[in-house]
């Protein structure tokens, strides 16, 4: 990839075209666990490895003389980490309604122009098909939901075994920037 003057690198045309002020779409993934999620591990793993796998997650896009450029930036985990406060004592049933009222929600947010385009969600309530659920909230300049999905399966691992999960995706961020 060719570096502009400034050392930012180049945005592409498709990029461009899903974060415009027309258009802005995002991919959600929401991962369901079977116990209680444990809020320090999550942010230790999103601290220590979810910005590191493509530098498009550490970076926002600015106009340079008329052209959009990728610029590196500093990514604070506070900015792009969200925990609902949910009314407690809830049926799972409950948390359900709560759960989609939320997602439903945070799709129709717009990102921050001054922030990478990505945010996680810690959800711990229990709904009536998990303990609890982390959503990632991905914007599709970065890439594809295949892409994604590979490089957030090359990221985790099951309880019983510490090996990698595997999947039949190449990791690597495909379209985008």
């Amino acid at each position: 990839m060719e570096y502009g003057v400034h050392g930012n690198e180049p945005v592409s045309s498709t990029g461009q075209c899903l974060n415009s002020s027309v258009l802005s779409m995002s991919i959600l993934c929401v991962l369901e666990f079977e116990i209680p999620i444990n809020e320090s591990k999550n942010l230790s793993f999103l601290q220590d490895v979810f910005p590191h796998i493509s530098p498009r997650f550490s970076s926002i896009m600015v106009d340079v003389n008329g052209e959009k450029q990728c610029k590196r930036v500093e990514v604070k985990l506070r900015d792009h980490v969200h925990v609902p406060i949910f009314p407690s004592g809830l049926s799972p049933k409950s948390y359900d309604d709560h759960f989609h009222d939320y997602i439903s929600n945070i799709i129709l947010e717009q990102y921050p122009k001054d922030k990478p385009l990505w945010e996680v969600h810690i959800i711990k309530y229990p709904t009536s098909s998990a303990a609890g659920n982390l959503i990632f909230k991905l914007h599709h300049a970065l890439g594809d939901g295949y892409s994604f999905m590979s490089a957030l399966l090359s990221c985790l691992q099951r309880a019983d075994n510490p090996l990698p999960l595997t999947s039949s995706f190449t990791p690597g961020i495909a379209t985008g920037w």
